[in-house]
Parts: C-alpha cells; sequence; structure tokens
C-alpha cells in the first residue's frame, strides 16, 4: 500500500512513522521542512487536564498513555518528559481550579493539592508569589521538546522505509483508482491514499481535492489562532516540571533554558507586525517571568515567537476519511502534540485494515457534513486557554 502523507509537523510525522512501522510504503512530504510550522511553536504540554467532553477526554488520555509507550521505542535523546504539572490560582482564579481539580478526580484523573513548600520542592528553582492562594498537582502530565520530538519521529519512519522530501503541493486529486499529488515544477506523485495532516494549511489543501475541511482560519491581531511564547536564555534554571501560574506558563525547554506563555498577550499580537524581543510584550514576559525566579534581580533574556494554531471549526480534532468513497484522510487537531502517538497508530490502523477505530468515532470530518458554517460554534473549554 502507497500512502502519500502531506505535512511533516508532529501528526504528520507521527502518522507516517506508524504506517511505516505497519509496513505501507509511506512517502512523507512538507513544504519548508520537518516540525517547521505550527509544532515550532507550541507550548508542548501533554495532558488532559482541561478536556471537559468525554470523548475528548478519553482521546488525550490515549495520547499521554501513548507517549509513554513511544518514548522507549524511538531514537536519540529523550523528548518526551512525564514531569508532573502544577496550576497554582490567585483569589480570583481559586474557585475554578477547585471546580477542576473535583472534576478531575471523579474521573480518577490524579490530582492533589499541595502546599507552597512541596510545589517548590516538585518545580526546582523557583519561587511561589505571595497572591498564590491554592496549588494543585497533576503527576502524570508532562512536556514534550517538539522539535526533538519530531526528529526522533522521522528518524524512526525513515528506519523503516518511509521517504521524506520537501516540496510545494500544488493539486491533490481524489480519484476511484488512487490519488495524485502534483507539486510545484510538475512532478506527480501517485499512492493509494493521501492523508493531510498539514495543520493550519489542511484546510486550503483539502479544498484542492473538492474537500472542506471547515477550520478557524482568522490570522488578524488577536485571532484564537495566534499565540506567543517567550523562550528565556537566561537565566538558565533547574525547572523540573510545567507550571501554570495566574499571568504565566513555564515549561522546561532544552539546556536551563524556559519556554513562557501569557495568554492574555495574545490579544495584542499580530502575525503580520510580530512583537519585538525589546518591546512592550516582551517587557511584560520578563516582569512575570521575574515574579517567580528565586532571584528577580537576575539578567533575563526572552526571545519571542509567533505561532498560528491548527484550529478545527469547532474545536476539536479531525480524523478520518473526507467521505465514503474518499482516499483522502485528514487528519487535524489543535492539541496535536499530546495526541501525536496515538492519533498516528490509530490513524495508521485505519488506513492499513480499514478497521474503524472507537476512539476517533466522535471525531469524523462527516461531522460538518450539511452544517452550515455560521452554525458551527467552536467549543471554548476545548481551545480557550491555547495552551497546546
Amino acid at each position: 500500500m502507497k500512502v502519500i502523507v502531506i505535512g511533516a509537523g508532529v501528526l504528520g510525522v507521527s502518522v507516517a512513522r506508524h504506517l511505516a512501522v505497519a509496513g505501507a510504503d509511506v512517502l512523507l512530504l512538507d513544504r519548508r521542512g520537518a516540525g517547521t510550522g505550527t509544532s515550532a511553536t507550541t507550548f508542548a504540554w501533554t495532558n488532559s487536564s482541561r478536556k471537559p467532553h468525554p470523548a475528548y477526554h478519553r482521546l488525550n488520555l490515549a495520547g499521554m498513555e501513548g507517549h509513554a509507550r513511544l518514548a522507549g521505542q524511538l531514537p536519540g535523546a529523550p523528548s518526551y518528559f512525564p514531569s508532573g504539572a502544577l496550576q497554582w490560582a490567585d483569589a480570583a482564579n481559586e474557585p475554578r481550579l477547585a471546580d477542576n481539580v473535583a472534576r478531575l478526580r471523579s474521573l480518577g484523573y490524579p490530582a492533589h493539592w499541595v502546599t507552597a513548600d512541596e510545589a517548590v520542592r516538585i518545580a526546582g528553582s523557583l519561587r511561589v508569589p505571595a497572591a498564590v492562594t491554592s496549588l494543585a498537582h497533576f503527576p502524570t502530565e508532562g512536556y514534550v521538546l517538539p522539535d526533538l520530538f519530531v526528529r526522533n519521529l522521522l528518524a524512526d519512519a525513515e528506519r523503516h522505509g518511509a521517504t521524506y522530501a520537501t516540496g510545494e503541493v500544488e493539486a491533490v486529486d481524489d480519484g476511484p483508482d488512487g490519488v495524485a499529488v502534483t507539486l510545484a515544477g510538475g512532478r506527480v506523485c501517485r499512492g493509494d491514499c493521501v492523508v493531510l495532516a498539514a495543520g493550519r494549511w489542511t484546510r486550503r489543501l483539502a479544498a484542492r481535492a473538492g474537500i472542506d475541511v471547515p477550520m478557524v482560519t482568522d490570522t488578524a491581531r488577536g485571532a484564537q489562532t495566534v499565540g506567543l511564547l517567550g523562550y528565556a536564555r537566561e537565566p538558565r534554571l533547574d525547572l523540573r516540571c510545567v507550571i501554570h501560574s495566574p499571568g504565566l506558563n513555564l515549561r522546561p525547554a532544552a539546556g536551563g533554558q524556559t519556554v513562557l506563555q501569557a495568554l492574555d498577550l495574545n490579544a495584542a499580537v499580530d502575525p503580520r507586525d510580530p512583537p519585538s524581543a525589546d518591546g512592550d510584550l516582551a517587557k511584560a514576559l520578563v516582569r512575570r517571568f521575574r515574579t517567580v525566579l528565586p532571584d528577580p534581580a537576575r539578567t533575563v533574556r526572552v526571545d519571542l515567537r509567533v505561532g498560528i494554531r491548527s484550529l478545527p471549526a469547532d474545536g476539536h480534532t479531525i480524523a478520518g476519511y473526507a467521505s465514503a468513497r474518499s482516499r483522502v484522510y485528514c487528519l487535524v487537531s489543535h492539541s496535536g502534540v499530546t495526541l501525536a502517538p496515538v492519533l498516528g497508530r490509530l490513524a495508521a490502523a485505519e488506513i492499513t485494515t480499514d478497521l474503524a477505530q472507537d476512539l476517533l468515532g466522535a471525531f469524523r470530518p462527516t461531522r460538518f457534513t450539511g452544517v452550515a458554517r455560521a452554525d458551527i460554534d467552536v467549543d471554548q473549554r476545548a481551545v480557550g486557554l491555547g495552551e497546546q
């Protein structure tokens, strides 16, 4: 079986790797380079902490479990860290955190309250601001180093026989006898199936095959798809887990660096005029970062990255063939890092065996069939935090 996978972000490389392991003949295409799109600008927190939709919660749980299994199979340095996560609340946010902890405990999801001293021992070299009134620990959560994760997945896909190439896709033809993908320059690649895993570009590519994949495509200032991350080069910290604190989220990065996220600042971000490293947004991140540093007077250096999220129209994953007769398999998610192992595995199983996987039943692209675009509402509970 010949499968062409378009898009070499975390989802595309994961499905390519699982297809190759299953024995498929895989061609993986990306227009710029593996992991250089949305996957390069993600907070990369693995969790099912704030996923109240039951089917989505189960899918994210399977993604977390999939990371644990996959970590022992991939070559290269570790890219997945089951570090746990801490959520700190001030008085204004304490009721919301308490409600979420109670909900998760009722589902059997590990969550418990900790003291400030316990939080510092878990987190490493940080301090808890005086405004924090309650702290919860989620020991099964963690994070991924996305660039390394993509490299490791790609190396394993190639080790199992997958071919990787860069090229701009100009057309996708979905015919009764197979699929044809035309690249810039005229090269035509033919196969039995195409997987569209091109992140925020999936809708545009699907349209070239006559397929409608409803997605949020607004990329103007403050749009839901727009996110800002800071990468703190200094100071180097012994940060040991993911932190969600009032006004600032943090996760470890390679070499003692720290990834910073302040979701309320996204409203001021315009991808067409990216904020500078010495501008107001960078200064706001630095001020907030100093509130959790053991020594607030230390030199802080932060680089900024603007990301455009991959966001299905209702906020939930899309996974499946465009129609009963289609040979185009659509794979797009806002929770790509958490879900990459399970979506790669399940999509590969459906493609190679023609057996539907129950975990994907609620996420078929066909759920949008006959629904007017104006009637599709984004589930804010799934995407409002923008923390993936």
